[in-house]
């Protein structure tokens, strides 16, 4: 192809992409658009985080707890307690703390979360047989009175004020029911059929007892006047809910989304430790009793001693006997000095100073090799036999 041919194709394509490009700028219509990404980390942590925001928001100080242990710190005078987790932990000692703190001024909000048995005549729920209200199922109701069935909202819980014409509506789980067989109830809210919300005295403070919180939970709280509610029962004190908020731990997460895997991996474990458990040869039988001989025992007894302590444990022990021996010989042999002594040996065994020096003198820490430990035991025993 001819420079000029380049130089007219290279102009084509030039024109077809700033047509296209033309083209695409005059179909493109912009638009905007939102991309909904979930809730964040913190409101996945925090099931209440929207009533917390929304009570901070009327002027209340709003707190979370994970436990009772944090009521000695809470003054009960102008404070509300909301127990909105799993309570069946709780000990009758920790009851006794949570209704005196009651007592003595403190706004006490819970949630009824066992039905009573008319057998034992109790529930798992300590903190709402003190109170003594029972929570049985909507279902094994009687039927109520016609014209409380021209309810138009019958699954609603309704709450009359005083001075107001409306109720106010809050979506209670309508599938239990709060019972106060010794009228202690100061105030209640029905549904069209059970009762939700009861209010009582106890000495200085007040108790609330509700059928379930999920309304008060995110998304439920925007809906009817289910945030109003929280306020209400609420309003002019400081706020602490108390829920446990801690996640699950990794060995869970793994086992609940994950149980395939898990299982396969401990299988795996099993079988690499089976493997690795496998001999790789017969079982060596024991030896037989009749063909030890003083001999092995003795070798067996000192490669113990060279195992755990050393050789010089061996080493002293001929150099010991030694001077036994020579004290027997030569009375009085303690008490010369060294060079003295050692002229006694030479004496009485015929062996040079020199050699004696080298084998009675102290050995020095570090371990000898297998042959210079051999000849210092064979010159050792040499002198021994020699007395």
């Amino acid at each position: 192809m001819s420079r000029r041919s380049g130089l007219y194709v290279g102009m084509v394509v030039a024109l077809l992409v700033g047509a296209l490009g033309i083209y695409l700028y005059l179909k493109a219509t912009p638009y905007q658009t939102e991309i909904d990404h979930g809730p964040s980390p913190e409101a996945l942590a925090n099931p209440y985080l929207a009533a917390e925001h929304f009570l901070r928001k009327q002027g209340l100080t709003v707190s979370h707890a994970n436990g009772i242990d944090v009521l000695p710190t809470l003054d009960p005078r102008q404070h509300s307690l909301l127990l909105l987790g799993d309570r069946y932990n709780m000990t009758p000692r920790q009851i006794d703390q949570v209704m005196n703190w009651t007592r003595a001024g403190g706004r006490l909000l819970f949630v009824a979360q066992s039905l009573w048995d008319e057998k034992t005549g109790q529930s798992n729920d300590l903190l709402l047989d003190r109170v003594q209200l029972h929570q049985t199922l909507s279902k094994d109701l009687k039927e109520p009175p016609p014209d409380i069935l021209d309810d138009p909202y019958p699954k609603l819980t309704k709450l009359y004020l005083e001075d107001e014409e409306a109720p106010a509506y809050a979506s209670f789980d309508t599938a239990f029911h709060l019972e106060d067989p010794k009228n202690l109830a100061q105030s209640w809210a029905n549904s069209g059929k059970a009762t939700h919300m009861m209010q009582l005295n106890h000495g200085l403070g007040s108790i609330i007892v509700v059928t379930d919180a999920d309304l008060w939970k995110t998304p439920a709280i925007d809906q009817y006047d289910n945030a109003w509610l929280l306020w209400y029962l609420t309003a002019d004190t400081s706020v602490t809910l108390l829920f446990n908020t801690d996640h699950d731990s990794l060995l869970t997460l793994l086992w609940r989304y994950f149980p395939q895997a898990l299982v396969a991996l401990i299988a795996l474990i099993i079988l690499g430790f089976w493997h690795v458990g496998v001999r790789q040869g017969p079982l060596l039988e024991p030896a037989s009793k009749g063909r030890r001989q003083l001999q092995e025992h003795l070798r067996a007894s000192a490669d113990f001693i060279v195992r755990r302590q050393g050789q010089q444990p061996l080493l002293q022990a001929l150099q010991q006997d030694i001077l036994r021996r020579v004290r027997r010989r030569h009375p009085g042999f303690e008490q010369l000095g060294v060079a003295e002594q050692w002229l006694v040996l030479a004496r009485l065994t015929g062996q040079p100073t020199r050699a004696i020096s080298q084998a009675m003198s102290p050995r020095p820490k570090q371990r000898l090799s297998s042959a210079d430990f051999s000849r210092q035991v064979a010159h050792l025993q040499t002198l021994r036999n020699t007395l």
